[in-house]
């Protein structure tokens, strides 16, 4: 298992009352609350220690405010974009493409709100999500190439449906 995998799973056993304080950091950053940077560099402390390959510090927590946000199960090889895609609604399309094409333009510092949206549209489908995935892709989110497959994903997955 590598360190992202062990990072999604210790996001998965938390505790109830550990993920309500996750959810209250949305928006905030990293040093905005002590309690909020005691229980995420418990999480991720010990990993980063055990291999330089595990996330970047801005993404665990961008991925722990998330996860603890909108718990969707998850699923291996589930993208992002192709479950937005699945979402797609039949009216309203093109504002629903706007919105998709807005999250890939956000820098990763402001992408948080776009990310909730979008974790919203899966949990209303009872669509699970790839978040070993998703830590790792946000890992290289200054990479255009990333950008571009998330269009390809999302592309490919409506033109399936």
């Amino acid at each position: 298992m590598n360190a992202t995998e062990s990072y999604i799973r210790r996001l998965a056993n938390l505790k109830a009352g550990e993920m309500s304080l996750l959810r209250l950091n949305a928006g905030l950053e990293l040093d905005e609350t002590v309690q909020g940077f005691d229980l995420f560099a418990g999480l991720w402390w010990p990993l980063r220690q055990q291999s330089p390959r595990a996330p970047r510090r801005d993404v665990a927590w961008l991925i722990a405010k998330l996860y603890c946000f909108r718990p969707i199960a998850h699923s291996p090889g589930d993208l992002l974009a192709s479950q937005l895609a699945k979402c797609l609604p039949v009216e309203r399309t093109e504002r629903y493409q706007a919105r998709f094409d807005r999250l890939l333009t956000m820098p990763l510092s402001k992408i948080e709100p776009e990310l909730r949206w979008a974790l919203d549209v899966l949990a209303s489908s009872d669509l699970t999500l790839d978040w070993v995935r998703l830590t790792d892709d946000l890992s290289r989110w200054e990479k255009l190439g990333v950008r571009l497959e998330w269009a390809t994903d999302f592309l490919r997955a409506k033109e399936n449906r």
